[in-house]
């Protein structure tokens, strides 16, 4: 097991724990403002929100606006940066943790989490409103546990979902089906490209998005328990390992990128998004957080989705699906109960509904109302009915240069040459981990 270590004391180990995990990191401490203050009216409390994307600052001012002034006791700073989770470790150098916080629920958050950087939500009332399926994808990453039991450290406010959009115009004008098995998939791909279509518009030269895919075809064909069993393999990996159980999914990978458009290795996200939103492919490998970017490229874009169909078993196909946007409270802030009034606020019906109109996300609420949105309909129901899985990168460590290595892959189309590097990469964090946790004992 390489996991970062459980807090098992109080809450001055928490913050020895907090303090060590960012400067691990070797960062140089900045100057910052983000820390709660009063207002100079001693009835006011100023919350300090850290808020992770930019493309929602609008948005959230907004709701900023609205939640004050039903709440004229409480201001709010939103603080948006250009690299959160370098900040957010920067400030825990100083012990800054911010009031409240919105992060994406990805490895980062869980290292975050499991050092009990965060406060535990389990006992307030949003937490009975979420979805239990979303929620799980949370727990699964990893919380706080100081002897008492997992506990709730981000409530999903968002979810997305990555699937392969489409043009339906394209679609329709040659004659193609939405595909429902990997080999319907694989015949429209020949299809566009026999009729002159690009199939898929790729964009290598931004390695991440090699990985949307990736986290699809591995997610699905990977045996249960996959990461739990590595993980306890330590660094041997003798009974299981990217090599024995991943090379469907990275050969499949290497096929389905074998449908890019011939310029792709040069191409970039941007170029995919006005691409793909001015109909030059029939797919495009990205999932519903690249509707609002290909929107903002060309309002009229034709988009709709369906779950990638990776085998020939229609009844397997699940969506992949994160939590793009969970809400935190600093475990340490001063202002709990104001904290959590303004958590309870976002995690209200209707705001989470307005927000996922907004960004094209998915509510991670029970019985919630379906986002109407078009270009999701083909997701939508799987993320309603449960049918999701969480993101597999995000049980990958950071250190391990994942998207570089997938990018290699489809440049290259050698899975075994992949597989063996991220055993290998696999194995070094391992080894690394396990020898600083005897120098520790």
């Amino acid at each position: 097991m390489f996991q970062p270590p459980q807090v098992r004391s109080a809450r001055r180990n928490g913050r020895q724990i907090r303090r060590a995990l960012a400067a691990g990191i070797g960062l140089v401490i900045a100057s910052s403002a983000l820390v709660a203050c009063s207002s100079g009216d001693d009835k006011v409390v100023t919350l300090d929100f850290f808020q992770f994307k930019p493309e929602a600052v609008k948005e959230f001012a907004s709701l900023i606006d609205d939640f004050e002034a039903k709440n004229p006791d409480i201001r709010l700073v939103q603080n948006s940066v250009p690299d959160p989770d370098t900040a957010i470790r920067t400030l825990l150098v100083k012990n800054k943790v911010p009031d409240v916080l919105t992060l994406n629920v990805s490895g980062n958050f869980a290292e975050l989490a499991r050092a009990c950087v965060f406060a535990d939500l389990s006992d307030e009332a949003p937490a009975a409103t979420v979805n239990p399926a979303v929620q799980k994808i949370v727990q699964d990453l990893g919380s706080c546990d100081q002897g008492q039991g997992a506990e709730i450290n981000a409530l999903p406010f968002a979810s997305n979902a990555s699937g392969i959009l489409y043009n339906p115009q394209i679609f329709a004008e040659n004659g193609v089906d939405v595909p429902t098995t990997w080999d319907e998939l694989l015949a429209a791909a020949q299809t566009f490209k026999d009729n002159g279509i690009s199939p898929f518009y790729c964009t290598m030269k931004d390695a991440w998005t090699a990985a949307p895919a990736f986290v699809n075809l591995g997610g699905t064909l990977m045996p249960d328990g996959f990461f739990d069993n590595l993980r306890s393999e330590g660094s041997d990996l003798d009974t299981v390992s990217f090599s024995k159980d991943f090379h469907d999914a990275a050969k499949k990978e290497v096929e389905l990128y074998s449908f890019c458009q011939d310029d792709f290795a040069s191409r970039d996200c941007n170029a995919g998004n006005k691409a793909f939103g001015d109909g030059e492919s029939a797919m495009y490998l990205q999932g519903s957080y690249a509707i609002p970017a290909i929107r903002t490229t060309n309002p009229d874009a034709q988009i709709a989705s369906f779950p990638y169909p990776v085998t020939n078993d229609p009844d397997s196909r699940v969506v992949v699906s994160g939590v793009d946007v969970g809400l935190s409270i600093g475990r340490d802030t001063p202002h709990r109960a104001e904290a959590q009034r303004f958590v309870d606020y976002l995690m209200s019906p209707e705001v989470v509904q307005s927000y996922s109109e907004a960004q094209s996300t998915f509510s991670p609420l029970k019985n919630a109302v379906p986002n109407a949105d078009p270009a999701l309909a083909g997701l939508e129901p799987y993320f309603t009915d449960g049918r999701i899985i969480g993101f597999i990168d995000h049980q990958i460590p950071a250190s391990i240069p994942l998207v570089n290595m997938l990018q290699t892959l489809v440049l290259t189309g050698d899975a075994d040459a992949f597989l063996a590097d991220l055993d290998s990469e696999w194995s070094k964090v391992a080894a690394r981990t396990a020898t600083a946790r005897k120098g520790k004992s």
